[in-house]
């Protein structure tokens, strides 16, 4: 990863509610959150979570696709996981560290009615 991929990608982060909203989409998994549901969740006006949401996908670190009205937004696990290899690539003195702390998405559980 490229020094400013990684400079943007930290900037984007280094706000409190950027900050929370990445996490709660890291946690919802691929399924994603809605950008409706985002700001609900962490009590921000929508137009300010549109502005957040924005500079997280300017910096790479999420994606967005629309399903009827609603905006849905996923962690980009790879660009997560490229930053956290940037971070911690030497971390071993230099030598290749195990993958272990890459993280990939939980497939989603079927719903059993």
């Amino acid at each position: 990863m490229q020094a400013d991929l990684v400079i943007r990608a930290l900037g984007a982060l280094a706000q409190e509610h950027r900050l929370a909203a990445f996490r709660l989409l890291v946690q919802a998994g691929s399924r994603g959150i809605a950008a409706g549901a985002l700001a609900e969740q962490l009590g921000v006006p929508a137009s300010s979570m549109s502005f957040h949401l924005a500079q997280l996908a300017h910096a790479g670190l999420v994606t967005q696709r629309r399903e009827s009205r609603s905006i849905i937004y996923s962690a980009d696990y790879g660009a997560m996981n490229a930053l956290m290899g940037y971070l911690t690539e030497n971390c071993c003195g230099g030598l290749p560290c195990e993958d272990k702390a890459a993280c990939t998405p939980q497939p989603e559980k079927e719903t059993v009615l």
